[in-house]
């Protein structure tokens, strides 16, 4: 059943991914940089994070469906492989410092989100 329950968050993780990019990347115009993949892996960082202490450092949140909710959806969600290809993509199209500003930003602002997530989810309760 565990991995039914997950298949069904990763069903509508991939969802959410799917719309929200559309939805970024048609109503923002920042040029070739992916804005859709930076949304969505900053705040899939900053939701697991906040999960994360929920979950697992406070029990807010019932065991039984962490795994639908952080490894299905979160993991269907955010886009760690997308990320890398964009900013190949970037790199390949001599976009040197766009793909590293993908990256970096990524890394950095993503690093953020999740203490960001993490920090909010100690502080409730």
């Amino acid at each position: 059943m565990d991995l039914i329950l997950i298949g069904a968050g990763g069903f509508f993780g991939a969802i959410a991914r799917y719309l929200i990019d559309g939805w970024i990347s048609g109503s923002t115009r920042v040029g070739a940089f992916p804005a859709g993949t930076f949304v969505i892996n900053l705040s899939g960082a900053f939701a697991l994070g906040l999960l994360f202490a929920l979950a697992l450092e406070k029990a807010a949140i019932d065991p039984r469906i962490r795994g639908p909710v952080m490894i299905g959806f979160l993991g269907a969600y955010t886009t760690f492989s997308t990320l890398m290809l964009e900013s190949w993509r970037l790199a390949e199209d001599g976009s040197w410092g766009l793909a590293l500003l993908n990256l970096t930003l990524s890394v950095v602002l993503g690093m953020g989100a999740v203490f960001a997530g993490l920090t909010v989810g100690r502080a409730i309760g």
